[in-house]
């Protein structure tokens, strides 16, 4: 009886697994990654509403658990470079899988913190989980993916970046309110068993191994550069210490920065290669990204503060509003891949980052006055615009990068997508300050306006990166066949 229902398990999973085969399997990878992506991109913002609630918890400060946030994107800065190499090593659906599990094990350790030292501790080790999955996710996604079929697998994978920022806010404030704060670490646990459970089914990725050797060295000196830069950008943004800690961690940083180039040049093996950097598409894909990432990066920080300190909204209205950006992220999916295929990469993404950045900029034009319907109309845009510029930039840097090449791809892609994020916050930081101390007052709304004005203009730099490109460019992943047509 035993053997028959083992039997019986056996064809129903069989069977389950054909169903979902073929060009239905290559649909539902992204969907699996992108859950557990979500539920990362999610965390690392959700904690923000609870922070008052924690504090009084564990017996500290808010301002003292910035350390806490700090922890966090100090070991992506860290673990992120080694990633590509893991993935090589082990295995890239092993090390997602076991990423998803260290992720929620320091979500654990996170809900049973009882002090300072232990949740800063605790999500440090969470961070660590988190650095592995975002680029062994994109990984895994490259590699089950024909290059054809590229852009609209990013689109459902870009979805969760940009909706987690902001939905986080709404769902923890939610939790928070009205079960407890534990409940924004707990509510990962379920997310995480599924998200390992279906990798396992569904995930059926060409398992390449490549065993170089580790570049220890470049290790120290990435991990270096990397958690400097992050940690005195954060310092120096929003000051939870002395500024003169930001600025030495900072130097620090950029220094081992340039060591760390200074050897990559020199080591036969490694741990971040530059030279995927001759490779025009991809070169274009992590500046003009990271160009545009710095106004992306300070409108979570920025627009919440302006709602709630300048208009006088509740945590709760600022978050209704802001979540319309989400809706617009998940409308682009539809369109995105359409739109590439007929425009091509270098108008679609010169298109969506001078006008994203523009929005950008108008919501620098917000007053108490403004009806939440047309802030909500600009969201919505700005959301939609934003989800199809990285949905292309993602897809047009693997365009010319060859497979082996994929794993140090995608650590790279991480790695400028965490620094662009802070820089942006920075910048966003440093102009209230610098504005609030020239005026000789305290934070106001014109502060805000400043800049929301600054950075969306940042953003725009990034259109003219991909309109020097040629109007076929990738177009083996795009399907955008025009300039061919033309020369017929």
């Amino acid at each position: 009886m035993a053997g028959n229902r083992v039997h019986s398990s056996g064809v129903a999973f069989a069977a389950f697994r054909l169903a979902f085969s073929g060009s239905q399997l290559i649909r539902v990878t992204p969907l699996i990654l992108a859950v557990a992506l979500f539920m990362e991109q999610m965390d690392s913002t959700v904690i923000a509403t609870s922070l008052p609630a924690i504090a009084a918890d564990i017996g500290t400060e808010p301002i003292a658990l910035k350390l806490a946030l700090t922890a966090y994107f100090v070991a992506l800065a860290i673990f992120i470079p080694i990633s590509g190499w893991m993935a090589d090593r082990f295995g890239a659906k092993n090390v997602f899988r076991l990423a998803i599990f260290v992720f929620m094990l320091g979500s654990l350790a996170c809900s049973f913190s009882y002090s300072l030292e232990t949740f800063v501790i605790s999500r440090f080790f969470q961070g660590i989980g988190s650095s592995m999955m975002t680029p062994v996710g994109r990984l895994l996604l490259v590699r089950s993916t024909p290059r054809n079929e590229l852009v609209s697998a990013i689109a459902w994978l870009t979805v969760p970046a940009l909706i987690g920022p902001l939905t986080g806010p709404l769902i923890g404030g939610f939790l928070t309110t009205y079960l407890s704060w534990h409940w924004i670490f707990w509510i990962n646990i379920p997310i995480g068993i599924a998200g390992i459970i279906l990798a396992g089914i569904f995930l059926n990725v060409p398992d390449e191994r490549n065993p170089r050797p580790i570049d220890m060295v470049g290790f120290i000196l990435a991990g270096v550069a990397f958690s400097g830069t992050v940690f005195g950008l954060s310092v120096v943004s929003l000051p939870a210490l002395p500024l003169i800690y930001g600025y030495l961690t900072l130097s620090i940083g950029v220094t081992s920065g340039v060591l760390y180039l200074m050897h990559a040049r020199r080591t036969k093996f490694p741990l971040l290669d530059p030279a995927l950097f001759r490779h025009r598409l991809f070169r274009s894909s992590v500046t003009g990204g990271s160009m545009f990432r710095i106004g992306v990066g300070a409108v979570p920080f920025l627009l919440p503060l302006m709602l709630q300190l300048g208009f006088g909204l509740t945590p709760f209205q600022s978050g209704a509003i802001t979540f319309i950006s989400a809706l617009g992220a998940i409308a682009s999916k539809f369109i995105a891949e359409r739109v590439y295929a007929w425009f091509g990469f270098p108008r679609t993404l010169g298109f969506a980052a001078f006008f994203g950045g523009v929005l950008i900029a108008v919501q620098g034009l917000f007053t108490e006055s403004t009806p939440a319907v047309v802030m909500m109309a600009v969201l919505l845009l700005g959301g939609v615009l934003r989800s199809v510029f990285f949905t292309g930039s993602n897809a047009i840097g693997y365009a010319d990068v060859n497979d082996d090449e994929a794993s140090q791809a995608t650590a790279i892609v991480a790695v400028g997508q965490q620094l662009s994020v802070a820089f942006g916050v920075a910048v966003a930081g440093g102009i209230l300050e610098m504005s609030t101390r020239l005026r000789g007052s305290e934070l106001a709304l014109v502060d805000f306006q400043i800049a929301f004005f600054v950075v969306g203009g940042l953003s725009t730099l990034a259109s003219f990166i991909y309109w020097r490109l040629p109007a076929d460019a990738g177009s083996n992943v795009s399907g955008h066949k025009r300039a061919a047509i033309e020369k017929e």
